[in-house]
């Protein structure tokens, strides 16, 4: 039994990048011919693609978890790594992207349309592509970054041309399986339907769409009962239909009213997004559907309440979805409703994608303090934090290559402008270390071997428990005359 589901939380991970390659190049008579470490490849995105042909999002709710593909690393020899394969999801149109906020993030809404939930992360530069006139055979490569991991919700809104909208066993599955080859569940006792059902109409040479969608209740816009999973449904319909039921025994309603109570919670309900187009639920175009005419007493009340809702301007219908009558004039009625709402509302097209690039002098980082460390900095931005996950700090090397990058960038300059004193803290990403200003930076030094740096080989440079020690002072938890803690 297939099982409609209109509501699913997604655990996406995109692929990481592969790490770049440190190699030299050797053959006979040649044992140094230069680096030619190639660069990793770049992690696959995830896609989410709208594809008419999809309809639920039951492949989701079983399998939650999804990962796209990691780049492959750089290899000897100039070989870069393949890239990582991009992993697409097909979402029905409709869809809605939550963040982990519960905010909209993406409205997945005509055939095509493309949102990238997670980016691959970006592969590593091999030492081939970090060789340079002061660096010409570099002992080190840049590691490749993670891909992005994101929590996202998707939530499902029918594209149905009618909602059909009725409180609890009003006749509104009876209906839609009568008109379309839908087989809801129908039974001769009351009930409410639990998932939307969606009918395909045949209406002369053409089609419509009608959602037969769980029953509303006063206080649904408040969440009571189905609530608001009954009334995201019908956001996005063409038009609104009250299926009534006039053969009802229960003393305190009647079709006047029962209109009125759902017309009351339309209109206190308002839309987390905004159709372009579609406007409010109160300005949709309305039909009333009179069921259960069969029923001698219902035939009465139908011609009793009927000059009530055409004074309104409302087409009323009057029909027996058992006995199969005005089955046909409804159809058509609807037909011309939705017919004029697509002349006035063409199909949205795929989303165009729209690259803005960031200005050359735009800010490409941020000093601030740090809350948690009196005399720590935070530096903020894209690039310096991108550096940081590329470098290995096992390899001086490598580090003294991300103090030149960042020397260039200015975050030297900035720190001292900042205030920044030697031996406070710096943070960076995940990486946090004491900053020596005195250690030189962003010139061409003379290499003493692959893999090493002479800044971090010279014998009067301060060690890690002399920093301590320092640290320690400045914060007042060693005296320095007794040498003890407090």
């Amino acid at each position: 039994m297939s099982r409609f589901i209109d509501r699913v939380v997604l655990h996406l991970a995109a692929g990481d990048g592969g790490n770049g390659c440190t190699s030299v190049h050797r053959e006979k008579f040649k044992p140094l011919g230069g680096p030619d470490g190639g660069n990793g490849g770049r992690g696959g995105d995830v896609v989410l693609v709208v594809d008419p042909q999809v309809h639920t999002l039951l492949d989701f709710h079983f399998r939650p978890h999804a990962r796209a593909g990691k780049g492959q690393p750089g290899m000897g020899g100039n070989r870069n790594g393949a890239n990582g394969d991009d992993l697409v999801l097909a979402v029905p149109p409709g869809t809605v992207v939550l963040g982990s906020d519960g905010e909209p993030i993406a409205d997945m809404v005509g055939t095509g349309t493309r949102f990238v939930v997670a980016e691959g992360g970006k592969g590593g530069l091999g030492n081939a592509a970090l060789a340079s006139r002061s660096r010409k055979a570099p002992g080190f490569a840049l590691l490749g970054e993670p891909g992005g991991v994101f929590d996202v919700t998707l939530e499902l809104k029918s594209m149905a041309d009618v909602g059909l909208v009725g409180f609890p066993s009003a006749g509104k599955s009876s209906l839609i399986s009568v008109i379309s080859a839908a087989k809801p569940k129908i039974a001769d006792y009351p009930f409410t339907t639990l998932a939307p059902n969606l009918g395909v109409v045949s209406v002369g040479d053409d089609t419509i769409t009608i959602a037969d969608v769980p029953g509303l209740i006063p206080g649904a816009s408040d969440g009571r009962g189905l609530g608001l999973d009954f009334l995201r449904h019908i956001e996005r319909t063409a038009v609104l239909a009250h299926v009534v039921d006039c053969a009802n025994l229960e003393s305190d309603r009647d079709p006047i009213s029962d209109v009125d109570a759902l017309e009351a919670e339309l209109a206190a309900y308002q839309s987390e997004l905004t159709d372009a187009g579609m406007g409010h639920l109160a300005d949709r175009p309305r039909v009333v559907v009179l069921n259960k005419i069969d029923v001698p007493d219902a035939a009465d009340m139908a011609e009793m309440v009927r000059g009530h809702f055409e004074a309104k301007g409302w087409p009323v219908y009057a029909i027996s979805a058992v006995a199969h009558k005005g089955l046909e004039e409804l159809k058509f009625g609807l037909y011309e409703l939705v017919k004029a709402h697509r002349k006035a509302n063409p199909p949205a097209a795929p989303e165009r994608i729209v690259l803005r690039p960031r200005a050359v002098d735009a800010d490409q980082f941020d000093i601030r303090r740090d809350p948690d460390e009196p005399d720590g900095f935070i530096v903020l931005g894209a690039k310096p934090e991108r550096w940081i996950r590329q470098t290995d700090f096992a390899n001086d090397e490598a580090v003294g290559f991300l103090a030149d990058r960042l020397a260039r960038l200015g975050v030297e300059e900035a720190l001292i402008k900042a205030g920044a004193e030697e031996g406070c803290s710096v943070t960076i990403g995940d990486v946090s270390f004491e900053w020596e200003p005195q250690t030189p930076a962003g010139v061409d030094l003379m290499r003493i071997g692959r893999g090493t740096d002479m800044r971090f080989e010279s014998t009067d440079r301060v060690g890690a428990s002399e920093r301590k020690y320092r640290k320690h002072v400045r914060r007042g938890l060693i005296d320095p005359d007794e040498e003890t803690l407090e």
